[in-house]
């Protein structure tokens, strides 16, 4: 573990930040929890206290607890990790020719809210397109 900041620190703290993508933020945590230093303790403090996606908040937590900080795991939150879902996932599906496929609607969704794909990918894991399908399903356009 070094001391100094990473020549690439920049990099990865763009890629810890990114709502886009749970994977590049995660990979981020794990690069970063390799150097002892307060602006990367910072880094990873803000992922485990402020992610919606509790795989890289174990990963923040791990990686601090490696460093020697004294920190604590959150609590998984219940209820949805995005406040009004429903709300954007029907204005989706509003937005799409009536007899449209559930594909056609998981495509309009990646394009139009990747960052709201990707923390329901995250949280879901391997239950996300069945979640996805049914919550698709059950909405009501008239």
């Amino acid at each position: 573990m070094g001391n100094d900041l990473p020549t690439h620190y920049e990099q990865l703290k763009t890629a810890a930040n990114r709502t886009s993508s749970w994977r590049e933020r995660l990979e981020a945590v794990e690069q970063l929890g390799q150097w002892n230093h307060p602006k990367i303790i910072d880094v990873l403090k803000h992922r485990l206290n402020n992610d919606l996606v509790y795989s890289v908040q174990e990963a923040a937590f791990r990686k601090l607890q490696q460093l020697g900080e004294d920190v604590q795991l959150p609590p998984r939150k219940q209820g949805e990790p995005i406040h009004g879902v429903t709300k954007i996932l029907l204005r989706i599906k509003k937005s799409l020719p009536a007899g449209h496929s559930f594909e056609s609607f998981k495509e309009k969704l990646k394009k139009m809210r990747i960052d709201l794909y990707d923390t329901y990918e995250g949280v879901k894991g391997a239950e996300f397109d069945q979640w996805l399908e049914s919550k698709w399903a059950e909405l009501r356009t008239r």
